[in-house]
């Protein structure tokens, strides 16, 4: 197992210690991003917002998208990567599945199709609690590519924060497969706090299941694990 686990109490020092990882990525010629959103992301991109890294020569692949909300709806990836980063971090080309799109099974396949044309570099990822990576849900194939998911009730009530209410919560998105994310020369994996203990667990136990999708990252031969867990 290629892990390398840090644990770091401080959230301030943990984010800078991310952006610090991402600077020398740049440095060594990364260029290519796959990017994540949610609560965790959002410390790590103002962070990047004020510093001084220039990412107009990259470009970047989110995870995934929710399906039937408008693009500029204020709790679209869309519009949260415009908020969080894009506006102030422009790169040279940025990609996101499409949610609105007519046909939402050819819209997976097209994404996935844009993914194999080239490499990405540099994969920063999030876990939920229940394991899921991307919109990855427990039981997904490690082979899955790009595809449309159901979302799980407890992912939904997760996210329910953002929204208004529950009943406004999309129940479908599009995400990167777990092999789609695995395709990446590296990947920097941020879990904070103690509801995020249990899939960091399983992982440095090397329990490697599709019952807890983050399991994958044991096989991938370079991943990072910022924490500000004790094990």
């Amino acid at each position: 197992m290629a892990i390398k686990l840090e644990v770091i109490k401080n959230l301030d020092t943990l984010y800078n210690h991310a952006v610090d990882i991402m600077a020398d990525h740049l440095k060594k010629g990364s260029n290519t991003f796959g990017l994540a959103t949610g609560g965790t992301m959002i410390p790590l991109y103002k962070k990047l917002r004020e510093s001084e890294l220039d990412f107009t020569n990259c470009r970047s692949f989110n995870l995934d998208e929710y399906v039937g909300i408008p693009q500029d709806h204020q709790e679209s990836y869309q519009s949260f990567m415009k908020k969080h980063l894009f506006d102030s971090k422009p790169f040279r080309k940025t990609s996101l599945p499409n949610g609105e799109a007519e046909d939402i099974q050819k819209e997976a396949y097209r994404y996935e199709e844009l993914l194999n044309s080239c490499i990405v570099d540099f994969q920063l990822l999030g876990v939920g609690e229940n394991g899921h990576i991307g919109f990855n849900e427990p039981g997904t194939a490690f082979s899955s590519k790009t595809h449309v998911v159901e979302l799980t009730s407890s992912t939904r009530e997760a996210n329910a924060r953002f929204f208004n209410t529950l009943d406004e919560v999309p129940k479908k998105a599009i995400t990167m497969g777990i092999s789609s994310i695995l395709r990446a020369n590296c990947i920097l994996l941020i879990a904070v706090g103690e509801k995020k203990r249990a899939p960091i667990e399983a992982i440095l136990k090397g329990e490697i299941t599709e019952e807890i999708p983050v399991t994958s990252l044991c096989d991938h031969p370079n991943v990072i694990v910022l924490t500000d867990l004790s094990f």
